[in-house]
């Protein structure tokens, strides 16, 4: 690392909403050739700060320098201008062109007034094999490709323009081990060519493992900056959330609640019989009772999803079929699931859960609107009663229920997508990674969420890929792999190595 000049250093960095201080006097450094961790709670000020580095939104008080130069960007171009690339957790490109279109987007080699394909195909070909993705066909479309290979030719991109400045925002929510070994290797070579690279990440051991640095923040604040091998992970946590360790500890214990009753003479609230769509999963036998855990393993891409969206309606079963207490069910469509007390929570609350240009209000009560139907009006008495009602058992933060709902943190959007179900009292509610790219703080939330809702007999099928989670809270864990279900074990003891070997095809 070279620590003479800081590449980024932004001083005393004030940005507000209304109602809300965003940041409020933050420093901030960046150097060359270093991995610099951006690290504190959902709504401490992590997205606005990249924001404010990205030309996104405009500091209200403080200076930026940039490479020892003064600089405000007015907008993100301007940003990109002075080396600034930033690669986001939902990949930002096109997934109707090409790998090579993607990656010389807008600066393709011209010859003769037209663009010199040969000269972009060779092009992509060079930055490609400077990344270790020499199997990446460049004239291939980029939808062909999974989201790690997605993300790292969003890498390819920035590496093409010569970016000074790297900004990673949750790189690995959505990619399995092997391909975050992957995306290291890549980000370890551009720390060696001097590339300043900041890292924002909800994972703690691949903070530890690929970071130097880390700034921490805390409502907005600078907690401090700090050299990574100098902190502990527990004080980290700790400065993190601004007080002692116990929902670290809750996180270490799987919660104490009463099992539900399953078995011969119990009706369980859902019955999925040899369920199945063509070119999607096949031949799934479940069943999910009153006040049960149901968890969803599997690596990701082993049709978890596809389950979830089966049972919910969201795409139609082609074989196969469902009872919901003990009556067979055609669930056609979310409505038919809603109408059958069935809630989903989606894992992709950016595109399918809400809607980032309505209030925190609208965006609550809407599962409950569509029930009712478009013509009869929640009337806004029952919505104010509703909303206060759950951003305060939901700890939603700011408690404001007019607040744009793009204007929150990924933890309380996670937490305004929980409550919308919940005010419709389903009977079974199904969370497809409910904690991805959220922090300590509502994750410990979230899960004493879910043990509450089992305790008062709710039926819940819970997925994530962190199977120390799904192990912390289910009941039962029905093993997914290649698109089947090839296992059901009950979670007594059962350790993640457990799991793990029934994924790899040994037994359990």
């Amino acid at each position: 690392m070279n620590e003479s000049v800081p590449v980024v250093e932004m001083t005393d960095i004030a940005i507000g909403f209304p109602g809300v201080k965003a940041l409020d006097g933050v420093n901030f450094r960046l150097f060359q050739g270093e991995v610099h961790a951006l690290m504190g709670e959902n709504g401490a000020g992590k997205s606005t700060l990249i924001k404010a580095l990205t030309g996104v939104y405009t500091i209200d008080s403080g200076t930026m320098t940039v490479l020892g130069e003064r600089k405000q960007f007015p907008t993100p171009a301007a940003s990109q201008a002075a080396g600034i690339s930033t690669v986001y957790q939902e990949v930002n490109l096109c997934p109707n062109l090409t790998v090579e279109e993607n990656v010389l987007l807008g600066r393709e080699p011209r010859r003769r007034g037209s663009i010199d394909w040969k000269g972009v195909r060779s092009r992509t070909r060079e930055v490609l094999a400077e990344l270790h993705l020499d199997h990446v066909d460049p004239g291939s479309l980029l939808s062909s490709h999974s989201i790690a290979v997605q993300q790292l030719i969003a890498i390819a991109r920035s590496v093409e323009i010569n970016a000074k400045v790297l900004i990673l925002d949750e790189p690995t929510s959505s990619l399995d081990a092997d391909e975050v070994n992957q995306l290291f290797r890549v980000i370890r070579d551009l720390r060696e060519r001097g590339v300043a690279i900041l890292f924002v990440s909800h994972f703690l051991e691949q903070v530890y493992e690929i970071s130097d640095r880390m700034t921490v923040l805390r409502n907005g604040k600078l907690v401090g900056e700090y050299m990574t091998r100098d902190l502990s992970r527990m004080n980290l946590i700790s400065k993190m959330i601004g007080k002692e360790l116990e929902a670290l500890a809750e996180l270490d214990h799987a919660p104490a609640r009463t099992r539900a009753r399953t078995g011969s003479g119990v009706t369980p609230f859902l019955e999925a019989s040899g369920i199945g769509r063509k070119g999607s999963v096949s031949d799934v036998n479940l069943s999910i009772y009153p006040g049960e855990v149901v968890g969803l393993a599997g690596l990701l891409g082993a049709g978890r999803t596809e389950i979830a969206r089966l049972i919910f309606g969201a795409d139609k079963a082609d074989e196969g079929s469902i009872k919901i207490k003990g009556v067979g069910q055609k669930v056609r469509s979310p409505r038919a699931a809603i109408d059958k007390r069935i809630g989903f929570c989606s894992e992709d609350r950016k595109e399918e859960g809400l809607i980032g240009d309505l209030s925190v209000r609208d965006n609550l009560v809407l599962a409950m609107q569509a029930s009712k139907g478009w013509a009869r009006r929640v009337p806004r008495r029952i919505q104010d009663e509703l909303v206060a009602e759950y951003i305060a058992t939901l700890d939603i933060r700011p408690a404001n229920p007019d607040a744009l709902i793009r204007n929150l943190s990924g933890g309380n959007q996670q937490k305004v997508l929980l409550a919308r179900w919940l005010v419709t009292s389903p009977e079974l509610l199904i969370l497809d990674e409910p904690t991805r790219g959220i922090d300590i703080g509502a994750k410990t939330q979230i899960q004493k969420l879910v043990n509450s809702l089992a305790t008062e007999g709710m039926s819940i099928l819970f997925i994530s890929s962190e199977l120390e989670e799904v192990l912390r809270l289910s009941d039962r864990v029905a093993v997914i792999k290649d698109r089947k279900m090839v296992a059901e074990i009950k979670n007594d003891d059962v350790s993640v190595e457990d799991v793990m070997t029934v994924i790899a095809g040994g037994t359990q």
